[in-house]
């Protein structure tokens, strides 16, 4: 296959001051959870994406002096020397791949406590630290600015030592020293540094000419700037400041890469954003600067992509999610493979990882952080050297990837699901407000299988283990989901309600599998949320948009509260407002009549009795195992019917996130024909000392 002339513009190579990209995919700086602490994983990682075709890969942020320190996130260090051969190993294998490699300078500032370090944090003015720790950065005198500046060059030198081609100054996401000195929130200060605009400038410009100095004219100078903070007159915005800083500096940086502020705004989730959301706050930069322009907006479209060229809104098409979800997107437009790019669902499950301060993970690429530690390939999958045909049962996320890697492996296979539709939860679930991205997850997958000529695709077809037993086929895996408890154990309550029988239940599946006809229109419906994450809010969102009368009872203190991880709490909890339904927060199920429900406080166990006609509780799921317990009673059987395996997949094993059964799928399929060792650490750990001692030798 070859290139649709239509994306050529995609690949043009575009200067950057002393270097050139290849193309306009750009990697902008993600994190990854992996930092210093993985270097060998987030080398790997990064070459990942040189090798699928990014032009530019930048790196995370990178901390510049222990001032700056934010443990226990894990992200870069440039710190001093010792932090270079971990550093050096990114840029070797990105530059392995022809691309640029970037890496984004930071001192946070007022965003850190200094955990590690035990340092007082900095700021423009005396300010509490806008972590939750009782800290407070105190305000920065002269020396101090005069050791900011130092320690931005130092750090700039030894980011070319490092081998990087492009040196980031970030001033974004309201987590950077340089931003909080922009800043009239931050900045209170009376001096040539505070005050009016042009002295909220100063430490930017002298940071922006010392850099540019330390660099000198091998390594590009980028700068990353939040344009609008979405907080009104009270912040940055596109058409007061944000304009006015880069009319400013224009010129001065090879590079403009502009997004948002914070990070929840800048990575919004598909629940609250569409592709390209960005470009009414960024569409004013190339107007006012000559220099190159990269911006994000989760593109995932090449026609997306080329009309934001075109138009003359960027030159780089930036991402991050998307690079994670497909490494390879450029190769696969490049190569005229449209329909095999992963697309981005935008489920924000790989700034969880970040957030949970562990290598991230992807919904839609199960290899990513994988690609050093376990040496999968997001493309490349080694062929079975003698493939025995495998029956992958149910139609699921775990079941559609388990059966295409494995057919990718050359392993005939064949996919039976009970129901009349693919995707499993994701079929049901991408029908609910917001969430029609997911349903990525089942179309590139069976997308993926209609082409296999080893592959035979089969619904309607529900198995007894009198079938799988009849058929023989030697290996079975078994990924028949699981359904919602309606007893009220979960979290909270580690044991079933019996009470709960006094009153009308609608189990979530109903809802899923009907909608909103599955809840009487007759009285007020209550949703319990004790899984706190996205399902009992989007339930809630839906029964409110049609007509019903919603309280939302959780016993946390907030909607929820898990989608803190993946920036979109806030977004939640003001939606859940907006349409209406009544939040009530830290409380428990204590007592049910056939139109009342007692809640109990779980400070004080006090009672409160609210209107109840039907209770959805959101609490906890069992895996739909009935098939399995069959086959395993009957395993003195297997052998004389040909069968070698029998395994489970997904939530059929261990309910748990679409990623989790994505990911156990492609692991079965990855270990296809081989007995684990149980005693075993699965992985390759990080050896940090001999990574230093290689980078010496």
């Amino acid at each position: 296959m070859s290139r649709d002339p239509r994306f050529d513009i995609l690949f043009e190579p575009v200067r950057i001051g002393p270097v050139t990209a290849r193309n306009r995919f750009y990697q902008v700086p993600h994190c990854s959870g992996m930092g210093y602490r993985y270097p060998n994983a987030e080398a790997e990682l990064r070459g990942m994406k040189a090798e699928g075709g990014w032009g530019v890969v930048s790196t995370q942020e990178a901390e510049i002096h222990p001032t700056s320190d934010l443990t226990p996130a894990n992200e870069a260090r440039l710190w001093d020397e010792g932090d270079l051969p971990a550093l050096a190993a990114v840029t070797d294998s990105i530059h392995a791949h022809g691309s640029l490699a970037a890496i984004q300078l930071v001192h946070n500032g007022l965003h850190v406590a200094n955990r590690f370090s035990r340092m007082i944090p900095l700021a423009p003015s005396h300010v509490i630290s806008d972590c939750l720790d009782p800290v407070q950065a105190r305000a920065m005198d002269k020396t101090d600015i005069a050791d900011m500046r130092r320690w931005y060059r130092n750090a700039a030198l030894r980011a070319k030592k490092a081998g990087f081609d492009i040196v980031y100054l970030y001033a974004g996401h309201d987590m950077s020293v340089l931003q909080h000195f922009l800043s009239r929130r931050h900045n209170d200060r009376t001096d040539e540094y505070g005050g009016s605009f042009e002295n909220r400038l100063r430490l930017f410009r002298e940071i922006i000419d010392d850099t540019r100095e330390a660099v000198g004219d091998s390594c590009a100078l980028a700068i990353r700037l939040a344009v609008d903070e979405l907080l009104g007159p009270s912040g940055i915005t596109c058409e007061g400041e944000g304009r006015d800083i880069v009319t400013a500096l224009a010129e001065l940086p090879d590079l403009w890469d502009v997004n948002l502020s914070g990070w929840s705004n800048d990575s919004q989730t598909a629940r609250f954003s569409e592709e390209g959301f960005q470009e009414p706050y960024i569409r004013f930069v190339k107007s006012v600067t000559t220099k190159p322009v990269v911006g994000v907006g989760r593109y995932t479209s090449p026609d997306s992509m080329v009309r934001a060229i075109r138009q003359g809104i960027l030159d780089f098409i930036g991402a991050a999610r998307p690079s994670i979800a497909d490494p390879y997107l450029p190769k696969k437009i490049e190569e005229g493979r449209i329909d095999d790019i992963r697309e981005c669902i935008g489920c924000n499950i790989c700034t969880s990882g970040d957030n949970t301060n562990v290598p991230m993970r992807c919904t839609q690429n199960p290899t990513i952080g994988e690609e050093w530690r376990k040496g999968w390939h997001p493309e490349i999958i080694p062929a079975a050297a003698t493939p025995e045909p495998a029956l992958v049962i149910g139609g699921g996320p775990a079941g559609l990837e388990a059966a295409r890697a494995l057919a990718q492996r050359g392993v005939d296979v064949l996919l039976a699901e009970g129901g009349g539709e693919w995707g499993g939860r994701v079929a049901r679930e991408c029908r609910l407000p917001g969430l029609a991205t997911w349903g990525r997850v089942r179309d590139w997958r069976v997308g993926q299988l209609s082409v296999r000529p080893n592959a035979e695709l089969y619904l309607h077809s529900p198995l007894s283990a009198d079938d799988v037993l009849q058929y023989g086929i030697p290996h079975v895996a078994i990924a028949t989901g699981a359904r919602w408890r309606t007893d009220g154990a979960g979290r909270t309550h580690r044991r079933p309600l019996a009470f709960l029988a006094e009153g009308a239940v609608v189990s979530p599946d109903a809802i899923l599998s009907a909608g909103a006809e599955a809840v009487s229109a007759d009285g007020p419906v209550v949703v319990f949320d004790d899984d706190c994450f996205y399902m009992a809010s989007v339930l809630a969102e839906l029964l409110a948009r049609a007509g019903r009368a919603v309280t939302f009872v959780t016993p946390e203190s907030q909607v929820s509260p898990w989608s803190q991880h993946t920036l979109e709490q806030g977004r939640v909890q003001k939606r859940l407002i907006e349409v209406g339904v009544r939040i009530v927060t830290a409380k428990a199920l204590a007592g049910r009549s056939k139109d009342r429900l007692d809640l109990a406080c779980i400070y004080s166990d006090r009672i409160e009795t609210i209107d109840c006609a039907t209770l959805v509780p959101v609490t906890a799921r069992l895996p739909d195992e009935t098939l399995w317990l069959e086959l395993k009673a009957r395993e003195a059987e297997w052998a004389d019917a040909g069968i070698r395996s029998v395994t489970r997949l997904g939530d059929c094993l261990a309910p748990g996130l679409i990623a989790a059964a994505v990911y156990s799928g492609h692991q079965y399929a990855r270990s296809y024909q081989t007995e684990p060792d149980r005693d075993a650490v699965p992985f390759r750990r990080e050896d940090i000392a001999r990574l230093y001692e290689r980078h010496a030798s």
